[in-house]
């Protein structure tokens, strides 16, 4: 490429000293307008710190807003813990017996009861109420983990669509210098009549590629840019620079052991198995319907003046009679029992659905793999060195210059790709992740494992 830049440099600075006419207004004021479109070197926002992927997703686990809210869940699912098991309220009451409707204010002649009483419900009933509320407690956190989960899979595709645009402008900003130093050449040789009219006009296409380039490139840029910072509950569109490489070097495993990391490490499958047991425990507070509750009273009783012992107290118990009412208990404990069936289908057919997303994003990751290395190990080294043997041939004389033009589009085009690719690879890779549920390097270190 720095030949390519040697080669246009020095025929436009040998030509320019043969040359006293001017370029068409029209021609002049298309160039303008493309110089304003794809601008110079592009300089990163001096206030936006580049952050590494590790640095995003540390700031978006502390900053993100739909984990903060699985979080307050979290929060609210323990304090509910305590209240489960815990007694009712205990009760006091009063109670004035025989007051003389002719002196209703006279309680010295009524027999004035005062009673507390408490409620006690069935042995073991308390204890499984604890258990189902912990259980949500459980479900919470598994819905925390799958909120984290699917942060961390959109900030990596978010970091890498970023990164992406920015290698971008890195390609961008390499080619324009050339682009405009062949369209000089181009020039030179149009006014002396050594090329023809074609010549200039496909050194200015090449220009308008770039310019187009530069739309789509700045588009991606904020994208990019709005989509991260709103994962990281910042101002859409706050300054953000990112730095890292994109690389397809990842060891994909396979599908047998992602499979049964899965089912291990999905929130979502964990959460659904909270689900079935907390379900399995509600069932056997709903057989505990059979059990009877008690009430337990104590009080004191005041009897009218003159009467002897004038002090009593008094003791009550009472019991419900749940087998009076078998045909409400029954069908409680029926629909718990269909809950609990429903819901083994429901994993059962999560784990399916879970085992197809992994073969699907495991097929997608190891073709985006495969493409991206054809880039980087044949289409982008052979475009280079198609370019480098059409500079040599400039140079001697033996092609024209539109073929000179044509390898170096290809090397920018080639490049271009080739960054697409490396970066769809990661994006499919941040898929297999999700459908997995855990980081593919422990995956590979866990099926590396004896």
């Amino acid at each position: 490429m720095k030949t390519l830049v040697a080669v246009l440099c020095f025929a436009a600075l040998c030509m320019a000293a043969r040359i006293g006419c001017a370029e068409t207004p029209g021609q002049n004021d298309g160039l303008a307008a493309l110089d304003a479109l794809i601008g110079g070197q592009h300089a990163h926002p001096a206030s936006a710190a580049a952050l590494t992927l590790d640095e995003i997703e540390r700031i978006a686990l502390a900053e993100n807003p739909e984990i903060h809210v699985a979080s307050r869940r979290v929060a609210m699912a323990e304090a509910h813990v305590p209240t489960a098991g815990a007694l009712d309220d205990s009760e006091l009451m009063y109670r004035g017996w025989q007051v003389p409707l002719k002196q209703p204010w006279n309680y010295n002649a009524a027999q004035n009861m005062m009673m507390v009483s408490q409620m006690l419900p069935g042995p073991g009933k308390r204890g499984l109420r604890t258990n189902v509320a912990e259980s949500d407690v459980t479900q919470a956190k598994e819905e925390l983990e799958n909120a984290r989960l699917h942060v961390r899979v959109e900030v990596r595709k978010a970091f890498c669509d970023l990164l992406r645009a920015q290698n971008e402008l890195v390609i961008h900003d390499e080619h324009v210098a050339i682009a405009h130093q062949a369209i000089e050449a181009a020039r030179i040789r149009y006014t002396v009549g050594k090329v023809p009219q074609q010549d200039i006009l496909k050194a200015q296409f090449a220009l308008t590629r770039l310019a187009e380039h530069m739309i789509r490139f700045d588009r991606d840029v904020e994208i990019a840019r709005d989509h991260l910072n709103t994962l990281l509950g910042r101002d859409p569109a706050r300054p953000i620079e990112v730095r890292g490489e994109l690389s397809v070097s990842t060891v994909l495993p396979s599908a047998e052991s992602l499979e049964k990391m899965a089912l291990e490490t999905r929130p979502d499958l964990r959460e659904a198995q909270t689900a079935i047991d907390k379900s399995r425990k509600e069932q056997d507070l709903a057989k505990k319907a059979y059990v009877p509750d008690f009430t337990v009273s104590a009080g004191y009783m005041l009897m009218p003046s003159g009467t002897d012992p004038r002090n009593d107290y008094m003791v009550e118990g009472s019991m419900n009679l749940p087998w009076l009412n078998r045909r409400k208990h029954d069908a409680e404990i029926a629909e718990s029992a269909a809950k609990v069936t429903e819901q083994d289908a429901e994993l059962a057919a999560m784990r399916n659905e879970a085992f197809g997303q992994i073969q699907e994003a495991l097929a997608e990751a190891r073709a985006a793999q495969q493409l991206a290395k054809v880039y980087q190990d044949s289409l982008q080294p052979q475009a280079q060195a198609t370019l480098h043997a059409a500079v040599i041939a400039y140079e001697n004389n033996q092609t024209q210059f539109l073929d000179l033009l044509d390898s170096q589009m290809t090397v920018v085009d080639v490049g271009l790709a080739g960054i697409e690719a490396t970066a769809d690879f990661d994006a499919r890779l941040a898929d297999l992740e999700l459908a997995v549920g855990a980081p593919i390097d422990a995956t590979v270190a866990a099926e590396l494992k004896p």
